[in-house]
Parts: structure tokens; C-alpha cells; sequence
């Protein structure tokens, strides 16, 4: 007879261990799964960060080959009528 409470008892504990990790990791999961919600979305604001930046900075860019296209066209035309004036 106590050899059958015994396992009874045993039984009842083991099943109460397997039932509180159970909850344990099923709470630990939940926990990971918004810790990686979290992170992808930290992740993709990061991303539409960086394409802002690489957009301002290819404007930026843009206007300095504008710029410098303008000069060199200009001082072209500078060595250009130079050339074509008549030597004294």
C-alpha cells in the first residue's frame, strides 16, 4: 500500500514539474517572440533610416556633379574663345 502512494505521490510531482515548465516555456516563448517582433522592427526602421540618408546624401552628391559640371563646362568655353581670339 505505501509503495502504491509512493508512486502515486511521485507521479503527481513529476506531473506538477512538467506542468509548471510547461507554462515556463510557453511564457519563454511568448517573451522571444516579441523580443524578435521587437527587434524587426527596430530593424526596419533602421533601414527606412539608412534610405533617407543614402537619398540625401545622392541629392547631395547630384548637386555637387552638377556644380562641378557647370564650372568645367564654363571654363571651356573660357579656353575655347581664348583659342579662337587673334594673337597680338
Amino acid at each position: 500500500m505505501r509503495s502504491r502512494l509512493l508512486i502515486v505521490l511521485t507521479a503527481l510531482a513529476v506531473g506538477a514539474t512538467l506542468t509548471a515548465c510547461g507554462k515556463e516555456s510557453s511564457t519563454a516563448a511568448d517573451a522571444a517572440k516579441k523580443a524578435a517582433m521587437e527587434a524587426a522592427d527596430k530593424a526596419k526602421e533602421a533601414a527606412a533610416k539608412a534610405g533617407e540618408a543614402a537619398k540625401a546624401a545622392t541629392k547631395e552628391a547630384a548637386t555637387a556633379t552638377t556644380d562641378a559640371t557647370k564650372d568645367a563646362a564654363a571654363k571651356a568655353v573660357e579656353a575655347a574663345k581664348e583659342a579662337a581670339a587673334p594673337k597680338k
